[in-house]
């Protein structure tokens, strides 16, 4: 389990790795986690977080709605009494259990979502939830006991969010993709110039890292390398 340590001694432990990541940020006794992992992780979710000695979660952000992200947000919810963060944009999406599917950012994924977006559509359902607090813009998190703030990220969906903790390291769904050794992009995304301008909010903070939702953490150089080449872009 990696483990990431900020100025203020917050730490940052990755408890799932690679195909999907879910993320936990503790701080003062406080916990709060970051995304939820598919369905058939819950049980391993709960154990490693028990290992932490975590058995209260605070709060639980959602990067984004899609069922790789959320599916176990009405479990967590239930389990741990967690407070849910979403966008306002996406809030309807958590009420009806609804995974939108995003469109393909490169030409195979394209195609494929092209012809079997209505095969995979309500087999992406999962168990709806009720937002706690519903974000519409950047929401510091000092009231919570967090030296992080909740930064709009729209791109890969409408209401994507990232997580910025002590102007360090940034938690971003999948507006960034960690899985190959040079590139960011990743190979869904409904608006991809919306996207590439939220590298650009992304950059703007001190961040020297990034953690995204799938792959390998992604360093400040790599992403203003990516940003470089993709803006202006059409």
């Amino acid at each position: 389990m990696k483990t990431w340590t900020t100025k203020s001694g917050q730490r940052l432990y990755r408890l799932f790795a690679g195909r999907n990541n879910v993320y936990l940020l503790t701080a003062g006794g406080k916990s709060l986690l970051i995304d939820t992992g598919r369905r058939h992780q819950f049980g391993a979710l709960v154990a490693r977080l028990g290992r932490l000695g975590v058995d209260r979660l605070d709060l639980l952000l959602l990067t984004h709605t899609h069922y790789d992200h959320a599916e176990n947000t009405a479990a967590i919810a239930a389990h741990y009494g967690t407070k849910i963060f979403v966008h306002q944009r996406e809030a309807a999406a958590l009420r009806a259990g609804d995974s939108p599917l995003p469109r393909g950012s490169v030409l195979p994924t394209r195609w494929f979502m092209n012809r079997m977006r209505g095969w995979l559509q309500p087999r992406c359902a999962y168990r709806s939830a009720e937002p706690g607090i519903v974000v519409e813009a950047r929401l510091p998190l000092a009231v919570f006991g967090f030296a992080a703030t909740v930064l709009p990220t729209p791109g890969h969906s409408p209401g994507s969010l990232s997580l910025v903790v002590d102007d360090e390291i940034a938690l971003v769904g999948d507006t960034l993709f960690g899985v190959l050794p040079r590139s960011v992009w990743p190979p869904f995304a409904d608006d991809p110039q919306e996207m590439v301008k939220s590298w650009g909010r992304l950059l703007e903070t001190t961040c020297r890292l990034f953690l995204p939702g799938h792959g390998r953490e992604i360093g400040r150089k790599r992403l203003a390398r990516n940003f470089a080449a993709r803006r202006g872009t059409k």
